[in-house]
């Protein structure tokens, strides 16, 4: 779980392990761990296409129900794909990471083609699946893109060398990676949405005590009826947390206890709060890290998932971080235990 902040990596969050195979997740480029691109979109041409498309000496072109030349609307076609991604690719930061760029969150437009990609050599779904992840503006949820939605918009970005047959796989991983985190963030703002006293009267006996807490203090409803929503989200690859920072002195440091790899990427995700009635943004801060895959060779990931380190974020975590450890050095469980034998 993402609330294990002050233990290490492999500890502190619930390990996400994705139920399908990624094509590629062996060998992965630096910066993200579910992706690759090994072909390049110049190899995918009309070369690989079965019609041969060159002239023909025994056969009139007349004769052949096949055009063997490009008309003129499909060369203005093409010309304006490529116009289109020289325009994006410039648009685009240097500073996102690849998870960020790829991410769906990014594409969540609803104005994107799902018009096959010229030369495009695989066919990919055009099917959209919805998220559980509120929209910031109160228009439902966010809804995926498709993955034809997801090649056509990494075309316009610049990503030329994407390898079409792997996009199912990357949004199907984004997709997951995406309702984990936002399920730790709902655990968060279920204790601390209703205010720090609330919080530490849900926490006061523990994680694993929490749905007692919540059911002894009458907040079932408030808890149940919750609206947070995800208003955007920024990648910052390049600004490693203190926390994680910490972690790589504590690996150098005791190696055997802390010894980890350092987050491969790292998201700011703003998240709209009521409070009181009125809407207030709360910023989330989440490190990636990757973690050994299981035997049967499916890539697992690690979120560490806590609210920045604001005055009332910092209070959050203390409190609930601080209840746990309490909780659990006093033998809390134990000694309720006994008072209900003595009973």
């Amino acid at each position: 779980m993402g609330w294990f902040w002050s233990d290490g990596p492999q500890a502190q969050s619930r390990p996400l392990s994705h139920p399908a195979s990624l094509d590629g997740a062996r060998s992965p480029p630096p910066g993200c761990p579910m992706h690759k691109h090994q072909k390049s979109a110049d190899a995918i041409t009309s070369s690989s296409c079965p019609v041969k498309h060159g002239p023909s000496t025994s056969k009139p072109a007349s004769g052949c129900p096949v055009p063997h030349s490009s008309s003129m609307a499909e060369k203005d076609h093409k010309m304006e794909w490529k116009q289109e991604c020289k325009r994006e690719s410039k648009k685009e930061l240097d500073t996102q990471s690849t998870f960020s760029k790829l991410n769906p969150l990014n594409y969540m437009f609803r104005d994107l083609s799902q018009a096959p990609a010229p030369d495009q050599t695989h066919a990919l779904p055009t099917s959209r699946e919805p998220s559980t992840i509120p929209r910031g503006d109160g228009d439902g949820n966010w809804e995926y893109p498709s993955p034809q939605q997801m090649y056509n918009a990494l075309l316009r970005k610049g990503y030329t060398d994407t390898d079409v047959t792997a996009v199912e796989s990357m949004v199907s991983v984004h997709n997951f990676l995406n309702e984990g985190a936002w399920a730790e963030i709902m655990d968060w703002e279920k204790r601390f949405s209703g205010g720090l006293y609330k919080g530490w009267r849900m926490c006061s006996h523990g994680e694993q005590n929490f749905d007692a807490m919540v059911k002894k203090y009458g907040y079932e409803k408030e808890v149940e009826n919750l609206s947070p929503s995800l208003v955007r989200f920024q990648g910052r690859p390049k600004d490693m947390t203190p926390k994680a920072a910490m972690f790589q002195v504590m690996g150098w440091i005791y190696p055997g206890a802390f010894g980890t790899e350092p987050p491969f990427d790292r998201h700011d995700w703003y998240v709209s709060r009521e409070i009181n009635g009125q809407r207030k943004e709360i910023r989330y801060v989440i490190d990636y890290y990757s973690g050994p895959p299981e035997p049967t060779g499916e890539p697992v990931f690690f979120l560490d998932v806590r609210p920045a380190v604001t005055p009332s974020g910092a209070a959050e975590r203390a409190i609930r971080w601080g209840c746990d450890v309490w909780w659990k050095a006093i033998g809390g469980d134990t000694r309720e235990e006994e008072k209900q034998k003595m009973k």
